[in-house]
């Protein structure tokens, strides 16, 4: 687990470029580290077959296999695509309660956050809790 860094990525743009690629509400999620309110992404509840991709760059991160309901109100992935397609942060954002935030590891955009021991019956008891809007479906071809 890393601290937040001015580290530099694959996909390397500035502060302009990304507010000009991105629409405001992609900004706050993936530039800005913010959430979107639960229960309202367009992946929450989507059982569709494909790969999740980042918003900003199209770095493959998740798959529907490791999707689950967790019904906390985001789409819930129990592990990533490889584990050196996202980086984890220590995130101290609120008081009293460290998280660990994930991120995409080829362009820096925030996913999410992931918490371990909630007792979810999945193969990591890991929880990639990942805002919606922080990505792409591209559903399997067939």
């Amino acid at each position: 687990m890393m601290e937040p860094s001015d580290r530099t990525y694959a996909v390397d743009k500035t502060d302009e470029q990304w507010r000009a690629e991105l629409s405001p509400d992609e900004y706050s999620v993936l530039r800005a580290a913010g959430t979107e309110r639960p229960y309202t992404g367009e992946y929450t509840d989507a059982k569709t077959e494909g790969v999740y991709a980042c918003r900003a760059c199209g770095s493959e991160l998740f798959t529907s296999d490791t999707k689950f309901e967790s019904h906390c109100g985001w789409p819930s992935f129990y592990t990533p695509l490889a584990e050196d397609r996202v980086e984890y942060i220590k995130d101290d954002s609120l008081p009293g309660r460290a998280r660990i935030e994930v991120r995409c590891a080829n362009c820096g955009s925030h996913m999410g956050h992931v918490f371990e021991g909630e007792g979810y019956e999945t193969p990591t008891d890991q929880r990639y809790c990942i805002n919606s809007i922080s990505m792409t479906l591209r559903p399997a071809e067939g």
